[in-house]
Order: structure tokens, then C-alpha cells, then sequence
């Protein structure tokens, strides 16, 4: 065989073994399917929730919380918090004041809150929570559909719709209702007053302004489902509660040490400290109502001025609270029997003697001496189940200074 045909028969062998090779390479990657490793199912998002100890300010004394979603497939971190409000919101000091204030949602980065909370130098705590996939799904959607623009006001109320409550109720629709059954009915016997009270302890004005507003429905005793309006209550919640057969959250972890004085587990309890102050005070009008000397009569008319006053308007204030507003912790407010409206007529009386006149005033007698049986009335009023107010330090403080006014303003005619 000559050299050219050789060379050609070389090419031909080649080129056949060649696509053979190619062919049974085709073969396996269409015929042996089974052997490839299958496409990665996506990873479900993982939820937290994310509890901030309390703030500075006064608004930020009950601690706030959030949902938190991260998304693996993107990597994305969002918190979803029910605690925006807007001071230049329209008539938002009008609405406050009457009741009607309206919160929204936001969906923000959580790198950006963590960095806001940091700053603030308050408490930072998650936990994570073990949701089945379809939770998982039931959840978010739900935050999506709340964060639209038509759904993300809802109506705020202190204790029963707050960033706290909303949260609370957005995790027990996830989970079909079982943190609501797990958490009602079990009680550490607080009120909403106690707990509002000890948690504005750090702020004492602020506390006792409260204090004097709240009406007896702030006194009945609340569960733990009622009670997770406070975000730390609702983490303890959360941590004790089950989904199913699995604990609800895994142990949480503290993302920031809080550097803000924590509130006390209790209120202090003034029924002592007010008598003391009430008897004391009391007994000081008493003396200076002694003598017509001026004195003795400037201070204790001046004294007497500012506390009708501040009764008064007081009571005005309750009125309005009452009648007025929306504010239903504030209804039927027992402070009324000692915060009395009449008070204000007995400004006058008052005014006169401590410019010296002196004279018969048998009209502003009468009216001090409906105070005081208003006050006493309050006293009395604690051995009865139909007045459950917890006010009996408001009243051992007032009654002993309504009585020495009511004494001393017929001494000084």
C-alpha cells in the first residue's frame, strides 16, 4: 500500500473512533439522568423576633419590638415594626389628645435599626423562631399585605393596639392561633396600671400624672396574652410558648448591652409616703389658719390658691378624659371625688383673704365642705366591690388637706 493511501486510512480510523467516543458520551448524559445531583430546593426565610429595651425618652420607657425576616436567596434583612408615628402628622396634638391616634407599620433595613439602637445605647435581644415553611409563608405575606400603603395605620391604644400587640397578634395568626391559647387565662396578677406604673417609675412625674389619670378600668387583673402590650412580657411569651412538639423560639441572644436604667419589676407603693405627706401637710394649714396675722394668712391662702387650682382644672381634665375622648383607660375616674371641679370655686374666697379681706363667706364654707365630703366619700368608697380604683394613696394624701382648708376657711372671715 502506498504511502498517500495509508495516511487516508489513518484519517478514516480516526475520525471513527472519534465520534464513537462522542456518541457514547451523548448516550450518558441523555440516558443516565439519575446520576445528576438534583436542583437545590429554596431556602425558606428565617424570622426573628427583636426586642429593644427601653429609651431615653419618655415614649421609649415600655421597650419596643419587631419581626425580623432574612432572606438567604437574597440576603436581605428587614424589620417589620408597628411603632411609627409622626409629631408633624396633621392635628396630631389634637388627636392625641382626644384618643385617636393613628400608628403605622414600616419594613426597614435591620442593619439600619440595630446601628439606631446601638446609638441610642439601649438593649438589643433575639430571638429565633422555629416556624414550619408554611408558617413561614402565612407570616410574611401577611407583612406584605399589612406594609401596603391601603393597610399600614391601624388605630393606637396604649394597652390593647400597640407596636407590642400588633406584633403579638401578627406571630399568633402564623401559628393558627396557638400563642393566644397558650398565654390567656395565665396571669402573674398585674394590672395594666402596675404595669404602666413600674415601667414609668424611671420618669416619677410622669408616672403620678399617669397614675391620677387612669380610671379603674387600668385595675383589672390581666393575663399574659393582655399583658404582652409590654415587648419584654411578649418575649417571655414567646420563649415559653410551643409550636407543636418544638419549643416556639431558640434560647435568645443579646445583640446589645443596654446602658439605660431598667425599670423595676413593681411600682413603688406610695400609701404610706401620701400619709405622711397628707397628715403633715394638713397639720401645717391647721397652724397657720391659727391667726389672721398676714404672716400666717399669705402663705397659707397662696398654698390654698395653687391646690384649688390644681384641683380644679384637674377635675376638668378628668371630665374631658372622660367625656371627651376616646381614651377608655381614663373613663369613670375615681379621682373626681378629690381632683374636684368645685374646687375652682373656691378660688375667689381664697384670693380675698390673702389680699385681707376678711369676711363671712358662708357660700365657699359649704362648697370646701363638699370636697371634703367628696374626699371622704373616696375613702369610704374602698370597702365597696363596685369602686376597684387603686387611688387609696391619692386619697390619704388629699382628704387631710381638703379637711384643713375646709376648717381654716372659716377662721379666716
Amino acid at each position: 500500500m502506498s504511502a498517500p493511501w495509508r495516511a487516508a486510512c489513518a484519517r478514516a480510523c480516526a475520525l471513527a473512533l472519534s465520534l464513537f467516543v462522542a456518541s457514547g458520551a451523548a448516550h450518558a448524559q441523555a440516558g443516565d439522568v439519575s446520576a445528576l445531583p438534583a436542583a437545590a430546593a429554596p431556602t425558606a426565610p428565617e424570622v426573628s423576633l427583636l426586642t429593644i429595651g427601653p429609651g431615653e425618652i419618655f415614649f421609649e420607657r415600655f421597650g419596643h419590638n419587631a419581626i425580623v425576616v432574612r432572606d438567604p436567596a437574597s440576603g436581605s434583612a428587614i424589620a417589620y415594626n408597628y411603632g411609627i408615628f409622626d409629631f408633624d402628622q396633621q392635628d396630631f396634638l389634637l388627636n392625641f389628645a382626644r384618643g385617636r391616634m393613628r400608628y403605622r407599620m414600616a419594613a426597614d433595613d435591620l442593619a439600619d435599626d440595630l446601628d439606631m439602637y446601638r446609638y441610642e445605647r439601649r438593649e438589643i435581644v433575639e430571638q429565633r423562631l422555629a416556624l414550619t415553611p408554611e408558617q413561614t409563608r402565612t407570616l410574611v405575606e401577611f407583612l406584605e399585605w399589612n406594609v401596603r400603603p391601603e393597610n399600614v395605620q391601624y388605630h393606637y391604644d396604649y394597652f390593647e393596639a400597640n407596636c407590642s400587640t400588633r406584633v403579638r397578634d401578627a406571630l399568633d395568626h402564623a401559628l393558627g392561633g396557638a400563642l393566644h391559647a397558650q398565654s390567656e387565662g395565665r396571669s402573674r396578677g398585674y394590672t395594666w396600671r402596675l404595669d404602666a406604673l413600674r415601667l414609668m417609675a424611671p420618669e416619677p412625674w410622669l408616672m403620678l400624672l399617669i397614675d391620677l389619670g387612669l380610671g379603674p378600668y387600668a385595675d383589672q387583673r390581666i393575663d399574659y396574652w393582655q399583658e404582652s402590650f409590654v415587648p419584654a412580657t411578649l418575649a417571655d411569651v414567646v420563649a415559653g410558648a410551643n409550636n407543636g412538639s418544638v419549643p416556639f423560639a431558640a434560647p435568645a441572644v443579646t445583640l446589645a448591652r443596654g446602658e439605660i436604667e431598667p425599670s423595676p419589676a413593681l411600682p413603688p407603693d406610695l400609701r404610706w409616703p401620701f400619709l405622711g405627706l397628707g397628715l403633715a401637710l394638713g397639720a401645717v394649714l391647721h397652724a397657720l389658719g391659727g391667726s389672721t396675722r398676714a404672716s400666717r394668712r399669705v402663705p397659707l391662702a397662696t398654698f390654698a390658691l395653687l391646690f384649688e387650682l390644681f384641683c380644679g382644672i384637674g377635675g376638668l381634665l378628668l371630665l374631658f378624659l372622660w367625656f371627651g375622648t376616646e381614651h377608655r383607660a381614663a373613663w369613670r375616674n375615681e379621682n373626681l371625688l378629690l381632683l374636684n371641679p368645685l374646687c375652682l370655686a373656691l378660688v375667689p374666697a381664697w384670693f380675698g383673704i390673702a389680699r385681707g379681706r376678711l369676711r363671712d363667706r358662708p357660700r365657699a364654707r359649704v362648697i370646701a365642705w363638699l370636697v371634703v365630703l367628696g374626699a371622704a366619700l373616696a375613702l369610704f368608697s374602698k370597702i365597696l366591690p363596685t369602686f376597684a380604683q387603686a387611688n387609696l394613696h391619692w386619697i390619704v394624701l388629699f382628704l387631710p388637706i381638703h379637711l384643713a382648708l375646709a376648717l381654716r376657711l372659716r377662721s379666716q372671715a
